[in-house]
């Protein structure tokens, strides 16, 4: 008598961190329902599975009859919906904190065995950035309406569709010089397979209630990483660390345009360190080996390269 599968509902499954999640429930063998805004522009997921597997669902966050539908009848709902700038005031906690409570209220009294909230390092109530308070807001409703949720903090998330290599490497191809603020900040990138097998080994039984924090095996610093970035694509470009105050009117024009490649909150949430907190668990708590970014960077930055070759020299001890 064959099994019946179990069902996983992803809200924000056709993002980055998303389509990698999605593939590894369906090699997990999960029915798994995708609770997007643009259903048409999550149909790409449903060749990750068997006909039938992967079922795109429109259900924006924060419309409770679309989401009560989607979570309905299913063992695990996963949180992975989040956003980097505001579009109005007050994104931050509509998506972040009140989304999040929904989810985890539905998800309750539906009878759902697991929840997986994906949150960020960095989050904390007390902090400057209105991005970083709002996951902590997201965090602590998720607790009080689902217990025994886990929650993840990933810090910077790299890997073939991300927007921070991609982004600044596009950016190098044509500008003399790469701007940045608060240089000297440390990220503890970590890959976004490594992330999405952390979704699925805190379904066990021992996440359940606990939070994790999720950075690879290195610490550089912003500055650092930009010239790593440099020197694969094998361009040589003046890295300017700009005075914050000049970065902040630069930012008060920057968040009026679509895209908004730099805000105000942003520049509050680079001036604290984005690594792994002492004490924590992390990957190697959930079983799991951190890859390193000198196995997944070069493939995906190739077609940066002049001609497409470049150098690893970068990568190299």
């Amino acid at each position: 008598m064959q099994t019946t599968r179990k069902i996983a509902t992803v809200f924000g499954g056709s993002g980055f961190l998303g389509r990698h999640v999605v593939q590894r429930l369906t090699a997990a063998d999960y029915i798994v329902r995708v609770a997007v805004r643009d259903v048409e522009g999550a149909k790409f997921l449903q060749t990750m599975g068997d006909v039938g597997q992967v079922v795109p669902l429109c259900a924006p966050l924060g419309n409770e009859g679309d989401a009560i539908r989607a979570i309905g009848g299913a063992d695990v709902v996963i949180n992975l919906v989040g956003i980097l700038a505001e579009g109005r005031a007050g994104d931050f906690m509509r998506v972040h904190a009140e989304g999040a409570q929904l989810l985890a209220r539905l998800a309750g009294a539906a009878g759902v065995a697991r929840f997986i909230q994906v949150s960020a390092i960095g989050a904390d109530a007390q902090s400057p950035s209105a991005y970083a308070r709002s996951k902590a807001a997201g965090e602590a409703a998720v607790h009080a309406a689902f217990p025994r949720a886990t929650i993840l903090r990933p810090s910077i998330i790299f890997g073939p569709e991300d927007q921070f290599f991609n982004r600044f490497a596009a950016m190098a191809v044509n500008a003399p010089v790469i701007p940045i603020v608060h240089g000297a900040t440390r990220f503890q990138p970590v890959y976004v397979g490594d992330v999405a097998a952390a979704v699925l080994a805190a379904l066990a039984p021992e996440a359940a209630g606990r939070t994790y924090e999720l950075g690879g095996p290195e610490v550089m610093s912003f500055r650092a990483l930009i010239a790593l970035m440099l020197a694969q694509i094998g361009r040589r470009r003046r890295i300017i660390d700009l005075p914050v105050a000049l970065a902040r009117l630069q930012a008060v024009f920057l968040e009026r345009l679509p895209g908004k490649l730099l805000t105000r909150d942003q520049i509050l949430l680079l001036a604290r360190d984005n690594v792994v907190a002492p004490g924590m668990p992390g990957l190697e708590a959930l079983g799991l080996v951190p890859a390193s970014m000198a196995l997944i960077v070069p493939g995906y930055l190739a077609r940066y390269r002049h001609n497409g070759k470049g150098t690893d020299a970068a990568f190299r001890e």
